[in-house]
């Protein structure tokens, strides 16, 4: 089955059941969820917002980086939003709906800090997305895509694609009987920004202190902390 940037949330439906045992394989997974939710440097108690948050494991990063915040969670899929609601530890309230436009989906006020794992480059339109995440944050308040960008790197992007296929997507086979959404995540991976092009797009989005920090592993140079400010 053929997935698009418009289908990703029924994708995401069909795996989301066996999504943390794929997660469970991917060394530092959860680890470097944590690093970038430290990343965003918001305050220990305030208001933060996880978007695409999935089946919760980036809500739980914030979550032990901000014990005392309050958290909301948005992801445009069901199935996952269904996983993420029995972590009850996390003691967030879970919205389905589009990350494009998070108001839309009654996400309302303004954030210390927003976390957006996995999600920028899966999203219909990028640029109205980063338009109206900049206007939910509080001014000084960071932004964190924590995010795949693979096409500055050959050597990476090399790497990237031997892991998918040897690896990833067979792993998704065997554990949903279904590999097409990590076929089309290894698609979108390849066709995302640079890193240089996509601190430019946050830049023209009107994000300013924008810097790209690394991850370690395997995935060093393939995922990274992107962290950008709303201006005061």
């Amino acid at each position: 089955m053929d997935v698009s940037r418009q289908t990703v949330p029924r994708a995401f439906d069909r795996v989301a059941r066996r999504y943390d045992l794929m997660t469970g394989m991917n060394p530092g997974y959860r680890r470097h969820l944590r690093m970038s939710a430290e990343r965003m440097r918001a305050p220990r108690e305030g208001r933060l917002l996880d978007l695409c948050c999935g089946t919760g494991l980036s809500t739980a990063a914030v979550r032990a980086a901000y014990p005392g915040a309050e958290i909301v969670g948005l992801d445009a899929s069901e199935g996952m939003l269904e996983e993420a609601r029995q972590k009850r530890e996390l003691a967030a309230d879970f919205v389905l709906g589009d990350a494009t436009d998070p108001a839309a989906a009654g996400v309302e006020g303004t954030f210390g800090g927003i976390l957006m794992a996995y999600g920028i480059r899966n999203v219909p339109d990028r640029d109205r997305c980063l338009a109206n995440v900049l206007a939910l944050l509080e001014p000084g308040a960071r932004i964190v895509f924590h995010e795949y960008s693979v096409q500055d790197d050959r050597i990476r992007q090399t790497i990237f694609n031997a892991v998918c296929a040897g690896f990833i997507e067979p792993a998704g086979w065997l554990t949903s009987r279904d590999a097409s959404i990590y076929r089309y995540l290894r698609r979108s991976v390849n066709e995302f920004d640079g890193v240089e092009a996509f601190e430019e797009r946050l830049r023209l989005a009107g994000f300013d202190e924008v810097e790209t920090l690394p991850l370690d592993g395997w995935q060093r140079g393939i995922v990274h902390s992107f962290v950008a400010r709303r201006p005061r």
